[in-house]
């Protein structure tokens, strides 16, 4: 996978359970389902990616299912070019509000807006270097919506990523998929 598009996946994953954790949500499993756009060599890169994931045999993509489940992650092509991930929040991510961390990328996040059912936030990567800011607003404690803008740099020059995406709770089984890992405390 391409190091743009592992770093656009992997930020989707840690920015969307930031967020399902960041309001009062259920605890369980949740589906996050992320669109990205707004930069041909990503899109060109996603559509590659899928088109891979797509060839797999039933043995391969089940391997590759199980070893990003024991990372706290199920990841699958979506409908219409959208990234689907699953990730689990137990019950006491869920009362804490605490966030998981991303094992790679060097993040940090930063709630900087929180009104009734809206919250804003920014974040920056060091590893490969990133930053952005997203804004998600909660249908209910069950299912939000989500707008980012990623900004990075790619062969020496600044480019826009845009995430628009859903997160919706599944259930309060998580099954296979185990919880991504909590901030060491400091």
């Amino acid at each position: 996978m391409r190091p743009t598009v592992h770093l656009l996946c992997s930020s989707m994953m840690l920015l969307a359970a930031q967020a399902a954790v960041a309001q009062s949500t259920q605890p369980g499993l949740w589906e996050i389902q992320s669109k990205v756009g707004g930069n041909p060599q990503v899109d060109q890169a996603m559509a590659q990616m899928q088109q891979q994931m797509a060839a797999m045999s039933p043995a391969q993509r089940k391997m590759m299912e199980d070893m990003m489940a024991r990372q706290g992650v199920g990841m699958s092509a979506g409908p219409g070019g959208a990234m689907t991930v699953k990730v689990c929040i137990t019950p006491e991510m869920a009362a804490k509000q605490e966030m998981p961390v991303q094992a790679e990328g060097d993040c940090t996040t930063r709630v900087t807006h929180r009104t009734g059912s809206t919250l804003t936030m920014s974040f920056t990567c060091s590893n490969p270097a990133s930053s952005g800011e997203g804004t998600y607003t909660w249908r209910s404690d069950k299912a939000y919506d989500m707008n980012m803008l990623v900004r990075s740099t790619q062969n020496g020059k600044p480019v826009s990523t845009t995430i628009k995406g859903s997160g919706r709770w599944l259930s309060a089984d998580c099954g296979q998929i185990k919880p991504l890992p909590m901030p060491s405390k400091k």
